[in-house]
């Protein structure tokens, strides 16, 4: 059975840095139509989810939320089964719960292509 696990979320200071981890697993994790995409996104207090940065398994084609962009770089293993989501200049603004996804093309920041969801790991930056 496929399944997602993410973890690295923590406590940082405003100016530091984190790196997320997403283990794919599962026998049946190959790139197909409903997993060709891996993305992260984030739910902040009192707000909605929102999609922060995606990518194509395939291409390595990347997409970032205008809100993250320059500051944080979505990347993955060789073998395709850990994706990571490094985070630098960390604001107050990034606290949030962080997911790990996967699914459709197109490799959007869309929430309903993906099908494939972590528990999410929280990510506290202060000031």
């Amino acid at each position: 059975q496929t399944h997602l696990q993410d973890s690295g979320g923590g406590s940082v200071q405003a100016g530091g840095s984190l790196r997320l981890t997403c283990k794919i697993s599962g026998a049946k994790f190959s790139i197909t139509s409903y997993t060709a995409c891996v993305g992260w996104f984030r739910q902040g207090p009192g707000e909605e989810r929102e999609g922060i940065a995606a990518m194509d398994r395939l291409t390595n084609d990347t997409v970032y939320a205008d809100s993250v962009k320059g500051r944080y770089a979505i990347t993955k293993d060789n073998d395709d089964t850990t994706l990571f989501l490094q985070m630098n200049s960390l604001k107050p603004e990034d606290t949030a719960r962080y997911y790990c996804a996967a699914g459709a093309y197109p490799c959007q920041l869309i929430e309903r292509a993906y099908t494939l969801w972590t528990q999410g790991t929280q990510v506290t930056v202060s000031s």
